[in-house]
């Protein structure tokens, strides 16, 4: 009988301390008394109204950014239990019982804390020592505007969270020897998290491009390295193989995968988000079709293809400067403008930005009286090419263009409702259907789906929006003309067909109550995932609301040096508020840093050039790689704003910042190894005075981080260290 030997299990764990304490006190920095205020805190006033969408699945368009971030903080509210019922309309407004404060808030604060450790482990990951990584997570943990950013429904701490993960997974992977088994795990990782900062905020693309160039360098680093072709020539072959599926998988996981996680972004958003809301009219007819509710319910099953007397409405494919429909009404032009010009004082044909019955035409075969606006069995469906009369449903007058100078656009021609005044003026009432994309649709005029150019017959204008309003006269609706000068495709004259029925009334009367009548049938009509992200990124890239200057809006130059702050919140009857300030010791060191990192580095490119090695080949390559991701990262997420045109706030500086705050310890540890070897008591007193400094001013500036304890006026006043902050107090 054999008897069983039992081995011991052992199970060895390295703990680094260290990390777990820093992890601990970035905790504790950014989730204690995160409940306060109970109040809405500056931008939580916008990205609240967006998590009360998700919560109750309503479409949204978000131009200033993709989906992946608002999504993070509609999940926190989903575990805190939030209805969506509250009215996000001012800063400084009371949350109700019913709003999970600490939930909304605890996915950025948890983000902003786990970005302490981050640092720690990127200085590690960049080969210098774990005392230089403490500094930098000390630093980063005493940041007071990052803690601010932080500790409310925001998302740049969850950005730099993402950005962070990114750089220390790439630095891991290339760090990694080739034989590891998670040196895989830690490209993929790479490129995942990479997805997330894009699809959080489109700032996220400025690190992804630096870190898409490092491992461009890396990898052609690889395919030229020579100890790898020092073998035989059966060898060669399988080094090649070898330097190819490296290629390949960097290829992979570094641009396709985060392709295919950005698409899933919106795949979900898309899926989570069906029901119809506040931006459908930003979207095509075809895209609010597909919404639950709204558009969906009065277009559900209309007729598809366009027949002669169909009656229609027909919606601009431009949302510039609003969506508006076709529109007629039973007023004509003056007789005179203001500036002395003359008009037609024919109908008026405008463009209404509201439904209304009087946005219905009928499409009319030319050959046929006007009597005949009912639609034949078998209906005979209109064509590209097809020459159609457009006459309006309310009020039987024909849409027309002629050689008359447009109201507001003298340019172009005026289009009116054709009224025969028997003043030798005849009617000019044909159209040509030019189906812009006959090639997907083909060439049946098609409700929703079809792009229509009207073309004049006669004058070869081109039906079209041109943006302006008009005057009292007009009801300050939009101009519509004839533009001969017409070229390429151009949204503004393009036209779809929104509402659609087969006209069945012969007789005016009963066709003026079937056009009052809604339209419906129960068949269901879906755009494919790929036609709804298409149209809803081309959306977010070039649809911009207008913006206006903000009271705490700056310039990125203002941003360096700490010369604005933002107000987040007041309270309404004390002292007690909190403001986005820096900490002004470590704004200051990490700017000096920046400055001895390029000195630094031209002396030693300069000296280098003259074949004068001052340090050690590896060093030099150490030095070289620190600055590419913190000099680098802080330039790619700090120069684009120079060239950007929207409002700007303190805040875009931040990731920024969290960059060139690491260049801090990676400086001094240089300048103490290879530059001031013999001043080095000296210089750990310098350290240890500035991380003095540096905890004096977070303390310092903490009243306005946290928001309490309350101070008094004359304690306010004395943190006003710039002049250009924006501190307010009540004398008591």
């Amino acid at each position: 009988m054999l008897t069983s030997i039992k081995l011991p299990i052992v199970i060895r764990a390295e703990i680094n301390l260290v990390l777990v304490v820093v992890t601990a006190l970035g905790l504790l920095s950014r989730l204690y008394g995160i409940n306060f205020p109970k109040a809405v805190v500056f931008d939580e006033v916008y990205y609240g109204q967006f998590v009360s969408l998700y919560t109750k699945q309503v479409f949204f368009i978000d131009e200033s950014g993709p989906p992946l971030g608002h999504m993070i903080l509609a999940f926190g509210a989903y575990l805190g239990g939030f209805d969506g019922n509250f009215i996000w309309n001012r800063i400084g407004a009371e949350y109700s019982s019913n709003v999970p404060v600490w939930s909304l808030r605890l996915i950025p604060a948890l983000a902003g804390s786990l970005c302490v450790p981050l640092c720690y482990l990127l200085v590690v990951e960049l080969g210098y020592s774990h005392l230089t990584a403490l500094g930098a997570a000390l630093l980063f943990l005493m940041e007071n505007s990052l803690i601010v950013q932080s500790r409310f429904m925001l998302l740049e701490s969850v950005l730099i969270f993402f950005l962070l993960l990114a750089v220390v997974s790439y630095l891991r992977f290339h760090n990694a020897q080739s034989g590891s088994p998670l040196r895989l795990a830690w490209l993929v990782l790479t490129g995942v998290t990479c997805a997330c900062a894009v699809g959080v905020k489109y700032m996220g693309l400025f690190t992804y491009f630096l870190l898409l160039g490092l491992a461009a360098v890396h990898t052609w680093q690889l395919i030229g390295d020579r100890a790898l072709s020092n073998v035989s020539s059966l060898g060669l072959f399988f080094v090649c193989l070898v330097v190819l599926m490296q290629v390949v998988a960097r290829f992979l996981a570094l641009v396709v995968l985060p392709l295919l996680l950005y698409l899933g972004f919106f795949y979900v958003h898309l899926n989570l988000l069906y029901r119809s809301g506040p931006h459908d009219q930003m979207m095509s007819s075809a895209f609010q079709a597909s919404l639950e509710g709204g558009l969906a319910r009065i277009t559900q099953g209309q007729p598809l293809e366009v027949a002669y007397g169909s009656q229609v409405t027909l919606r601009s494919v431009s949302s510039k400067p609003i969506p508006c429909w076709l529109h007629s009404h039973k007023a004509n032009y003056p007789i005179r403008y203001e500036n002395g010009r003359g008009s037609s004082h024919q109908q008026q044909v405008t463009c209404y930005p509201f439904k209304d019955v009087n946005n219905w035409w009928i499409i009319k075969d030319p050959g046929r009286f006007v009597q005949d606006l009912v639609v034949s069995s078998p209906p005979r469906p209109v064509r590209h090419g097809d020459v159609v009369q457009l006459l309006h449903g309310m009020t039987s007058r024909l849409l027309n263009t002629h050689d008359v100078a447009a109201p507001m656009s003298p340019h172009a021609q005026e289009v009116s409702g054709y009224i025969d005044f028997n003043v030798s003026m005849p009617a000019q009432n044909l159209w040509k259907v030019d189906i812009a994309n006959r090639e997907a649709e083909q060439d049946v005029w098609k409700t929703i789906l079809s792009e229509v150019r009207l073309i004049h017959i006669n004058t070869s204008a081109v039906l079209k929006l041109s943006g302006s309003s008009l005057p009292e006269w007009g009801y300050r609706q939009l101009e519509v003309v004839g533009d001969k000068i017409y070229k390429g495709y151009q949204p503004s004259g393009v036209w779809n067909v929104e509402e659609h029925r087969y006209g069945t009334s012969l007789e005016q009367r009963e066709r003026e109550l079937e056009l009052h009548s809604p339209t419906h049938i129960d068949i269901n009509r879906n755009l494919t995932f790929i036609a709804k992200f298409l149209e809803l990124q081309w959306k977010m890239l070039t649809v911009k609301h207008e913006d206006s200057e903000h009271k705490y809006s700056s310039s990125p130059l203002e941003w360096i040096t700490m010369n604005t702050n933002i107000a987040y919140w007041l309270h309404p009857a004390s002292n007690a508020q909190i403001h986005l300030i820096g900490n002004f010791v470590t704004w200051t060191l990490a700017n000096l840093a920046l400055a001895v990192y390029v000195l630094l580095f031209l002396s030693y490119l300069f000296r280098r050039r003259r074949k004068i090695e001052d340090i050690p080949e590896a060093t030099w390559c150490q030095l070289l790689q620190a600055g590419v991701v913190c000099a680098g990262g802080w330039a790619v997420n700090y120069l684009p704003f120079f060239m950007m045109e929207k409002t700007l706030f303190l805040y875009h500086y931040l990731p920024a910042l969290t960059f060139q705050i690491l260049l801090i310890p990676v400086v001094l540890e240089h300048v103490h190894t290879h530059v001031c070897a013999s001043l080095r008591r000296a210089l750990h007193g310098v350290v240890l005075a500035g991380l003095s400094s540096v905890y004096l001013s977070f303390r310092t500036f903490s009243p306005l981080t946290y928001g309490q304890p309350e101070l008094s006026a004359e304690q306010l006043a004395s943190l006003r260290w710039r002049d250009s902050w924006d501190i307010l107090f009540r004398r008591r």
